[in-house]
C-alpha cells in the first residue's frame, strides 16, 4: 500500500512574501513620503535656530571681531569680558533691571496662576446664576489684544497713584482670562465631582476642597499657566514702557531697548553693541532654567493626576 504525497503549496510562501514586502513598503520612512516633511521640518529648525546661534556666536565677540569676522562663526573668545562689560554698564543697572525683571514675573505668575485656578475650579465646579455669561465675557476678553488696553490702563493707574513703581507692572499680569479658561476645562476633566461630594460630607469646607484635593489635581494645569504668565511677563515691553519712567525700575526689555538706542545712535555709543548683544543672551538663560525646572513638576504632576483620576 502506497502512502499518498502531499505536494507543496508554493503559493502559500509566495503570498507571505508578498505580503511582507507590501507591509515593508507601507511602513513610515520605508519610501520618499517622509522626505517632503522632513525638510519642512529641518527648515523651520534652521528658522528658529539661527537667530539663537548668531546669538551666541555674537555674544563671544570683542566690538571689532562683531564687525570685522564672519557673523555665524567663532572668532576671538571675549564672552567672559563682554559678561564683565555687560554687569558694569551704566554703574551695574543691568543687575538692577534683571532684579525687577525676576521680580515682575515671579509674582505675576504665581499670582496669575492662582487666580486662574480658583476662578476656573469656581467655574467648572459650581453653579451659579450668570456663570455662563460671565465666562463668555471672560473669553471674550482673550480676543482683545493686550496692547490696546495699555493706555487705558496707564490712565487708571495714573489716576490712583499706581504709576512708575513695581505694581504698574504686576496688577495688569495678575489677569489672565486665557488661563481661567484653560483651567475651567482642566478641572471640569481633572477633578471628579463625586470626591468633592465626598468631601463635603465628611464635613470639609469649600477653601478646604480646593485646597487640600483640587489643587493638588490641578497642578498640571497651575504649572502650564504659571509658565505661561512668566514668560509673557518676561517678555512684556510695551506695558513697562508706558508704565515706567525711571529707569531703576525698568525691565530687561525695556532696558536692553534702550541700550540699543544708545548703540545705533551712534556718537561714540557704538560699543554698547556688544553689550546689548551679550545681555539678551543672559536674559533668556532664566526662561530656559524656568523650563526645566517646573518640567519635573508638570510631569510628576501629569503622573499623580492619571493615577488619581
Amino acid at each position: 500500500m502506497s502512502v499518498p504525497t502531499v505536494a507543496p503549496d508554493v503559493g502559500a510562501p509566495t503570498a507571505a512574501k508578498t505580503r511582507r514586502r507590501t507591509r515593508a513598503q507601507r511602513k513610515p520612512g520605508s519610501t520618499g513620503g517622509m522626505v517632503v516633511p522632513t525638510i519642512f521640518m529641518l527648515a523651520f529648525l534652521v528658522y528658529f535656530l539661527m537667530p539663537l546661534f548668531w546669538l551666541v556666536v555674537a555674544s563671544t565677540k570683542s566690538l571689532d571681531d562683531l564687525f570685522d569676522s564672519f557673523g555665524l562663526w567663532f572668532a576671538n573668545f571675549n564672552f567672559i569680558d563682554n559678561v564683565k562689560d555687560t554687569f558694569n554698564q551704566d554703574n551695574g543697572v543691568y543687575l538692577d533691571w534683571l532684579r525687577n525683571t525676576v521680580m515682575y514675573s515671579v509674582v505675576s505668575a504665581v499670582g496669575a496662576a492662582l487666580l486662574a485656578a480658583a476662578a476656573g475650579y469656581g467655574f467648572a465646579k459650581f453653579a451659579f446664576r450668570g456663570k455662563n455669561l460671565m465666562f463668555w465675557f471672560v473669553l471674550g476678553s482673550v480676543m482683545v489684544p493686550t496692547t490696546a488696553l495699555a493706555i487705558p490702563t496707564y490712565l487708571m493707574f495714573s489716576k490712583l497713584g499706581f504709576t512708575n513703581n513695581p505694581l504698574a507692572v504686576i496688577l495688569p499680569s495678575l489677569v489672565s482670562p486665557f488661563g481661567i479658561y484653560l483651567m475651567r476645562i482642566y478641572a471640569e476633566a481633572a477633578v471628579p465631582s463625586d470626591l468633592i461630594e465626598a468631601a463635603r460630607i465628611d464635613g470639609a469646607g469649600e477653601f478646604l476642597i480646593f485646597r487640600k484635593i483640587a489643587f493638588r489635581l490641578l497642578t498640571p494645569g497651575f504649572v502650564t499657566v504659571l509658565l505661561f504668565t512668566f514668560v509673557a511677563t518676561w517678555n512684556n515691553y510695551f506695558l513697562p514702557l508706558v508704565m515706567l519712567s525711571e529707569p531703576k525700575w525698568y525691565p530687561l526689555t525695556v532696558g536692553l531697548q534702550q541700550w540699543n538706542s544708545q548703540a545705533t545712535a551712534g556718537g561714540g555709543a557704538t560699543s554698547a553693541f556688544n553689550i546689548v548683544i551679550t545681555g539678551s543672551l543672559l536674559s533668556i538663560v532664566p526662561l530656559i532654567l524656568a523650563f526645566i525646572f517646573l518640567q519635573r513638576y508638570w510631569q510628576s504632576g501629569l503622573g499623580s493626576g492619571g493615577v488619581k483620576g
